[in-house]
Order: structure tokens, then sequence, then C-alpha cells
């Protein structure tokens, strides 16, 4: 079953996009991919590219020490705090009231997904620099409609109208850059996606042990993921998947798996997909 068979089955019941493509930015197949979702959880990932930005511009060190706190200036005036039953990363609000390393909150917030460690690391990044990793790895050709405007939980600005935006095409460009970047800031951001550790996504039916560099995310009604995937027998190549729905959460993980795995059958002749 190809790719744009698995999304005729659900035509009807959500918003969809998909962008499957070579590491060198190049797409093969893509539906609906400029058409932006709440990017939930994969914002977080040009949040880690701007703090590696800082670090190698001697602005900020992975060894810093922040002090674990749970109140934020809000995008729309005053503050705000991250919901705890919310954050399904506990590690984070065992250390409230202490100092740890900004590279230990950057681990929590990639392979933990943690919400609070994401607001205490864009706190000391800045929204701006954030949002600017994010469009400044727009693909060619493609509209810079993804944005960061705001943390996580900042319910004031979303009240306001304020949100954060993905689309699937967003989404390829920042992993494109990630994938490509040279140093040792580009393996430390694709290490922290490959040890991403909610994997029921595009890793889902895939053959155990193969490497994903991978941010998902999540919400009421929102499962998206997306990442490098690297065979040992093909070159690596990039998919995302945003879905904006009404289907059962579990049934939107397992169509972002299937898309996966089609594009796995099809990893020795990519642009064959259909």
């Amino acid at each position: 079953m190809g790719i744009a068979e698995l999304l005729q089955r659900v035509d009807g019941s959500g918003e969809f996009g998909v962008w499957l493509g070579r590491l060198d930015g190049v797409p093969v197949f893509v539906h609906e991919a400029e058409r932006t979702h709440y990017s939930a959880s994969t914002m977080k990932l040009p949040v880690a590219m701007a703090m590696m930005r800082k670090v190698e511009a001697g602005e900020l060190a992975l060894d810093r020490p922040v002090t674990v706190h749970n109140d934020f200036e809000s995008a729309a005036g005053g503050r705000f705090g991250v919901d705890p039953d919310e954050d399904e990363a506990p590690a984070t609000w065992t250390k409230l009231g202490t100092q740890v390393p900004l590279g230990w909150l950057a681990t929590e917030m990639i392979t933990r997904s943690s919400n609070l460690a994401t607001d205490l690391v864009l706190e000391q990044v800045g929204i701006p620099a954030a949002h600017a990793a994010l469009t400044e790895a727009t693909l060619p050709g493609s509209p810079a409609e993804s944005r960061i405007q705001r943390g996580i939980d900042d319910m004031p600005a979303a009240r306001s109208g304020i949100s954060n935006l993905m689309s699937p095409a967003g989404m390829a460009g920042v992993l494109v850059a990630v994938g490509n970047q040279e140093g040792a800031s580009g393996d430390y951001l694709r290490d922290l996606l490959a040890g991403n550790q909610w994997n029921g996504e595009i890793p889902a039916q895939l053959p155990a042990g193969t490497r994903v560099e991978h941010k998902n995310g999540w919400d009421t009604r929102i499962r998206h993921d997306g990442g490098i995937v690297r065979p040992t027998d093909a070159d690596p190549f990039v998919l995302v998947a945003c879905t904006t729905s009404e289907l059962p959460d579990a049934e939107a993980q397992e169509l972002i798996a299937s898309i996966a795995l089609e594009a796995w059958n099809h990893r020795h002749d990519l642009g064959s997909v259909r």
C-alpha cells in the first residue's frame, strides 16, 4: 500500500501532511507539505539548534548552571507556568529549586520531551533565536510559514492567538539542516534526536536497531513526527508526517508508522514511492 493510499484511507477525518525526501533537501513525495499545524513538541528541535548556535558563539555553555523553576514571562505579557499534569517527563520536576547544567535540560527536552525543560532552555536561548533557527532552515521554494512565538503552556499567549506552527516542509528543512551540520554541534544534535525515548511513530515498524534521529509532538488531536532515517544498506532519508485529526491517537501513530514503513520499503529507490 502506497503512502497516497494510506492518506486516502483517512481523507475527511482531519488534516494530514507528509514530506519525504533526501538529506540534500530534495523531496520525492509531498502531500499538503506546506500547510501548518500546531507544532506541539516539534518546536523543541529548533530550540536545541538555537542553543547550539549560542554555544558555538560562546554566549552559552552546556555546563552552564540553570536554576529549575516554573515561572516564565508570557509572550502576551504577564507570567505563566507549565502544567505538570501535561508534562510526561518527570525528571525535571524533581529538580525544582536546584541548579542543573543546561545540557542536561536539553537532553530532557529532546529525549523525554520535557515541557518544563523546554521552557527553561528557551528562556536561556530566547524566542527570537529559536524562531530564526527555524526560519533560516526553510527549504528553497518553501514559504517560511512555520514559527516559534511562545513557550510551551504559555496559555495567556495562546488565548491571544500567539501560537507555534510547523509544516511538514518546515520541519523537513530543520532536519536537513541538522543532518548536514558539520562538527561537534551537528553530532550533538543528531545524537540527541537518536536518543528520543518516545518511539511510537516513525521508528515503530522499522527493523529493530535502525538509527532514527527524530523529534515528535502530540497534543489533543495532534500527532506529528519528523526524522532522519539511516538504513545501513541505503542512503539516509528525511520523513515528516503531521496530523491534526479526529483519529484516535493510537491510529494517528499507526498511520505515521505505516508511512515510515512504506518509505523504508522503497529505501533503495526512494523516488519510486507513491
